[in-house]
């Protein structure tokens, strides 16, 4: 438990005897010179009783009731937690549980009942037992009623938003639409923020404290990020919600300017020099960095030895330097549409430490040696040099697995160069032998590594593969266009070599005794699996006992199918705990592996450097480095505290991450509505309301609505079962499950929300397959409720998370 600061922190014999005494069972709520007295504190004790009392208060342990009493919250019908609002106002309450980790049942907290609660802010609730229950819960258990006692701690001291006038008046609309209040703020041109902010301009507003409740919370202006909606200005604004710095500070800097930009020949001593055998990268048009390769030999008798190569980061960023501590804090990379805000700086993550095309780069190395029938024979370890043949996309790999003309796959385009760390040469400039070697190279990966998937599969290995929707920016950083992206065979090559390596290096560190840090995904909780069952039951997909695997894998398969799959497999992730880091060998969960750690992603992820410092110590052990007394050793209680830090910045990432695809998402569709003619987009009805019905759009994935209004053909009711609209005059039908065609009707930019219409042509009926229940309508208005929301899943998300 955390001590309190001011006047050195109280002994915590007292905080725990105080505690103590409190979670009594005939404790009777006492005042602090009543509690003193009960504790029989000294007079050095009964100084420091107040202070404790007070940092307890405002870190929601104990609580304050009637004529100054204190008591634990709970008996107080009082619970410590974080509040999530929705736009309407109302708020979902999710009380603290063992070890700070959320309960799995919120509470519902009325709009009135918020107090000066904003968004994301950690809170004391008091449960309304007199209230009528909310709803019922998945479990059948009545949802609790609660009403925010005290604020005790804000989630953001500031907020981004854009500036309006309203009559005499100046305010600022927070960007997150769940921060329902706007924000009063003085007339800017008496500020000292230059230029002066304009009506429609986004800001960046530090809040006052905000005590009561009738009146607008009120903030100071302390920054202009730019034009509301441009691409810098939502850029700026992410960076600032989430606390993420694409600049580096000057001794980070000067250290990365100390390297030289390229490889030198003593950086080679020491190392198996591997830079003739056949090396390539496979990656996204997009991609910044280059963290891993692969080569192939072909060795006497018919085996194959294929080389993992990862960019040996640990060779750069030494322990205790200003590199190392910034890569710490940061923790990961954040990869934002259309950029990246780098845990490593540009000299080193785009340079000296990328594998790209052509230049002589220092590696780890991983190599794995195949049998002519696919069974692993051996694997070994080695610090290594190597230079990169060629840099692939995962299309052109894709073209030199599937197609035999070579003039098609000379046809396949550069990525643009702004999108990219290195475009690599195009396969334009490429001989036929130098096409022809490539093409089997990469086929002979794919035979040894698609038999690979396929046993790990059978085992058990949970498949959650998505389709990626990629958005592509201009050269201006606007969301240009949007591509479906399925996770085909040349992304799965890459996929099943790295999940390989991960794995073989984490069995040899735990054979060796040495403490890493493992990325574990634990088993699901059964309460959540029961809810999930039951959901996936209002979608006509029977599930049995899902805390069997092979039970699991078999509704996997089945959604696989559904009209719905995309949906469904989503709530299937939900109900599944997050991975993280840990110094502990708990097992991957989703990949069913014992032994699983994060090695072949260094330049992007910081887990992986540490783990590559103690893959040196493994070396070193072996006879395999030259200089074993360099290694760097960490001990488990280190590895614990950095792994909660790690899965902490991670999770910070994906949030952002996710934010931003959906501002591109809407950027899209709003660009989109101004074109002429509009384009069309298949879409299926997934939710049915008597002002209109919510669509997800097969393509992007993304969710909108399609609103009555927008309906001018004729007058629409909605059936008796909810399942339907039907036209009075035409009777024409839609349906639930119903595949149509829709166009962008308007964008709310600031609700994050888009509107569609249907558009003409012969509308097809609902699929037999697509059949829906009527348990279904209560179960699609579950998930609709609140904001609606974009969705949206990434293959280079997949294999940097896993």
């Amino acid at each position: 438990m955390n001590t309190f600061e001011n006047s050195g922190p109280p002994s915590a014999s007292l905080e725990d005897r105080f505690l103590e005494l409190l979670r009594r069972k005939n404790y009777t709520p006492l005042r602090a010179e009543e509690l003193a007295a009960a504790l029989k504190l000294d007079r050095r004790e009964e100084k420091k009783l107040r202070p404790l009392i007070h940092h307890l208060l405002n870190q929601g342990f104990i609580a304050k009731v009637k004529q100054d009493r204190f008591v634990i919250p709970r008996d107080a019908d009082m619970q410590s937690g974080h509040v999530k609002f929705r736009q309407s106002g109302v708020a979902l309450f999710f009380p603290d549980g063992p070890d700070g980790v959320p309960s799995a049942a919120p509470w519902h907290i009325p709009a009135e009942d918020t107090g000066t609660a904003l968004h994301g802010d950690r809170v004391l609730v008091r449960e309304n037992k007199s209230a009528r229950p909310w709803r019922k819960a998945a479990a059948g258990q009545a949802e609790k009623l609660g009403r925010v006692i005290k604020v005790l701690e804000r989630a953001h001291d500031s907020v981004t938003g854009t500036l309006r006038r309203d009559q005499q008046f100046w305010n600022v609309a927070p960007d997150d639409p769940r921060i329902v209040r706007t924000i009063l703020v003085a007339d800017p041109a008496q500020g000292t923020v230059f230029p002066p902010p304009q009506p429609g301009d986004k800001v960046l507003v530090r809040l006052a404290e905000w005590t009561q409740r009738h009146l607008n919370p009120t903030g100071e202006i302390i920054e202009n990020l730019g034009r509301t909606h441009t691409p810098s200005a939502e850029f700026k604004a992410i960076l600032h919600k989430y606390k993420l710095h694409p600049e580096f500070p000057e001794p980070v800097v000067t250290e990365a300017a100390a390297f030289p930009p390229e490889v030198r020949q003593r950086d080679y001593q020491g190392r198996e020099d591997i830079r003739g055998l056949f090396t390539l990268t496979i990656d996204p048009d997009d991609a910044k960095d280059f963290d891993d390769a692969l080569s192939l030999e072909r060795l006497p008798g018919g085996d194959l030895r294929i080389g993992i190569h990862i960019a040996d980061v640990s060779a750069y960023v030494k322990p205790g330097t200003a590199l190392d501590r910034e890569a710490r804090a940061r923790g990961n990379s954040t990869y934002l549409v259309g950029c990246v805000v780098p845990m490593l700086p540009h000299a080193l993550s785009n340079g000296l430490c990328s594998l790209v095309e052509a230049k002589d780069r220092l590696t780890k190395s991983v190599f794995v040696t195949f049998a002519a029938n696919g069974k692993i024979r051996s694997s070994h370890f080695a610090n290594t040099v190597i230079c990169s043949r060629k840099r692939l996309t995962y299309r052109q790999a894709y073209a030199l697995l599937k197609e035999e003309d070579l003039a098609v796959i000379r046809a396949l385009p550069l990525p643009p160069a702004f999108a990219t760390g290195s475009t690599g040469r195009a396969l334009a400039g490429l001989t036929d032998g130098e096409l022809i070697e490539l093409r089997e190279t990469v086929r002979t990966f794919w035979s040894i590594a698609e038999p690979m998937r396929r046993a790990r599969m059978q085992k058990g290995s949970l498949d959650f593969d998505f389709p990626e929707v990629k958005i592509f920016t201009d050269a201006e950083g606007y969301a240009d266009r949007l591509e479906l992206i399925q996770n085909d065979e040349s992304h799965q090559l890459v996929e099943e070599f790295m999940l390989l390596a991960n794995e073989v290096v984490a069995r040899r560190l735990f054979e060796a005794g040495l403490p890493f840090l493992s990325r574990v995904h634990d088993q699901p909780d059964p309460e959540k699996l029961v809810e999930l069952r039951d959901l996936l039951a209002t979608f006509g997909v029977q599930a049995g006992d899902l805390t069997l695997r092979e039970e699991v894998v078999r509704v996997l398969g089945k959604i696989k199918h559904h009209p719905q799959g995309h949906t469904l497999k989503t709530q299937f992730l939900r109900s599944l705990k997050q991975a993280c880091y840990r110094a502990s060998v708990d097992g991957h969960y989703g990949l069913f592996k014992k032994f699983y750690t994060h090695f072949t992603s260094p330049i992007r992820r910081y887990s992986d450097l540490v783990v590559h410092r103690i893959f040196d110590d493994l070396l070193a052990r072996t006879g395999a480095t030259p200089n074993p007394g360099a290694t760097i050793r960490y001990n488990q209680a280190e590895l614990d505290s950095l792994g909660k830090h790690l899965s902490m910045t991670e999770r910070n990432s994906t949030e952002a991450e996710r934010e931003t695809v959906k501002l591109k998402l809407l950027e899209f569709f709003e660009r989109e509505a101004k074109r002429t003619p509009r384009q069309a987009f298949p879409a299926l009805i997934t939710d049915i309301r008597n002002h209109g019905f919510f669509v997800e759009l097969r393509q992007s994935q993304a969710y909108g609505f399609v609103p009555l209004s927008s309906l001018e053909d004729d007058l629409y009711n909605i059936s008796n079962d909810g399942r339907e609209l039907v036209g009075r005059r035409t009777k024409r039908k839609l349906t639930l499950g119903q595949e149509i065609q829709v166009e962008v009707y308007r964008v709310d930019r600031f609700k994050r929300q888009i509107d569609f219409r249907v558009i003409g042509g012969k509308k097809s009926a609902p699929d037999q397959s697509s059949e829906i229940t009527p348990a279904m309508v209560n179960q699609n208005r579950k998930m609709h409720q609140g904001p609606r929301k974009q969705k949206h899943s990434g293959q280079q998300q997949r294999r940097r998370r896993r």
